[in-house]
């Protein structure tokens, strides 16, 4: 049997070890920015009522604003708070259905005010790439939380509300995130609109016969707090 030449066989070993050096400085290179730990940042976008006295979510929408603040456990779960500020507007005569008689020309402006916390679930890895392994810049996203309704009626009125949502989110840059989100806030009140069962209607159940609102909105926030490196390994 012929025995391959000597430099050939030379040649071929430092092709394989150039290969591997290659890989792994592609694979150092690929985690070499930090990740971080908090986001920080806000959002505008619109606020509709459902209820009594508006049965669209494409109608009566109101400007709503928001600070907003998020933990991440990793690159695919994260738990955020925010803060928004907007209003809730209704109008009888553009209510889906009929209106009893003596609420026929109701109609409202009301401020409202949504603190909510909710968990956050990415559907692929989400950063640049540049410091988690197979992280994209592009992710949907959904999340379920809880949250504090507070609505200026003729008086203030409050409840806990379901805040339930999806949305994509993009790395704009190393620290810059932009995200574009639809959630859905199930309240436990009637009277967010200032009415309660214009129709008499005795129902009971949680959510039932009650007052919701849907909220649009993109936002804008930073990277902060980044991780430690020699503290424990996740990247695995």
């Amino acid at each position: 049997m012929a025995r391959t030449p000597e430099p050939f066989r030379l040649e071929g070993m430092k092709s394989v070890l150039l290969g591997i050096l290659l890989v792994m400085a592609v694979s150092a290179k690929a985690q070499t920015e930090p990740e971080y730990r908090l986001e920080l940042g806000g959002g505008v976008g619109a606020v509709t009522y459902l209820g009594d006295f508006n049965g669209s979510i494409f109608s009566n929408a109101q400007p709503m604003f928001s600070v907003l603040a998020k933990y991440k456990f990793d690159p695919r779960m994260a738990i955020a708070m925010n803060v928004s500020y907007g209003q809730l507007k209704g109008d009888a005569k553009k209510a889906d259905g009929h209106t009893p008689a003596q609420w026929a020309d109701y109609s409202f402006k009301n401020n409202l005010v949504d603190v909510g916390m909710r968990f956050e679930y990415n559907f692929w890895p989400y950063g640049t790439g540049m410091e988690y392994r197979g992280a994209q810049r592009l992710t949907p996203y959904i999340y379920l939380g809880i949250g504090f309704t507070a609505c200026k009626a003729d008086k203030t009125e409050t409840a806990l509300n379901l805040p339930i949502g999806a949305g994509v989110k993009y790395k704009m840059a190393d620290r810059w995130n932009l995200a574009l989100e639809w959630t859905m806030h199930f309240t436990g009140s009637d009277l967010l609109d200032g009415v309660k069962d214009p129709y008499g209607i005795n129902s009971s159940g949680l959510f039932k016969n009650t007052d919701c609102y849907s909220q649009l909105r993109l936002s804008v926030t930073y990277d902060l707090w980044a991780k430690c490196r020699t503290c424990h390994n996740d990247r695995d």
